[in-house]
């Protein structure tokens, strides 16, 4: 569910270029799911893949979304809500300003391009990675308020110090 949920908007929004949910929905799966949250990631990613071709663009995906996840692994627990909500739309507008830099490995690596040439292919898609990181921001702001959402309705699911996330006969 959690996969559709990040696929469906995605293919909806792809007249417009760059602006989407994925990273606002990858920061708010993490947040609340952890490690688990890359299950849907994964899920979206093989989705995105059988829909619209394992090609040469997909495979940059494998890794790009993961960075995401592991930024907003590494950011603190206790982060108090008022720092929250300035901290993840400002940590998803950095994912898309430098999606053009994560995604240029792979494109160096299959088309052969050496540093010069990777640094032309980044500088021609910033216009794109500038609308990618605004669009961003603004779906960042719903990250704080649809984690305490999510959390409210997966409280019976999510494990707590006391209480193990399988449930016992």
């Amino acid at each position: 569910m959690l996969s559709a949920i990040m696929f469906g908007p995605k293919k909806l929004m792809e007249f417009l270029p760059n602006i989407h949910l994925l990273g606002m929905l990858i920061m708010t799966y993490t947040l609340v799911f952890r490690v688990r949250a890359l299950i849907p990631i994964y899920v979206y990613v093989f989705l995105d893949g059988l829909f619209s071709g394992f090609a040469i663009w997909w495979y940059p995906y494998l890794y790009v979304w993961t960075i995401l996840w592991a930024v907003t692994m590494v950011l603190p627990k206790n982060m108090s809500p008022k720092v929250a909500k300035v901290v993840y739309p400002v940590i998803c507008c950095l994912h898309g300003l430098a999606f053009g830099i994560l995604y240029a490995p792979a494109q160096a690596f299959f088309f052969g391009f050496d540093f010069k040439q990777t640094l032309v292919w980044i500088a021609a898609g910033f216009p794109f990675d500038v609308l990618h990181g605004i669009g961003n921001l603004f779906a960042g702001l719903l990250i704080f308020p649809l984690t305490e959402a999510l959390k409210i309705v997966c409280k019976d699911i999510l494990p707590t110090k006391n209480k193990s996330p399988i449930k016992t006969q």
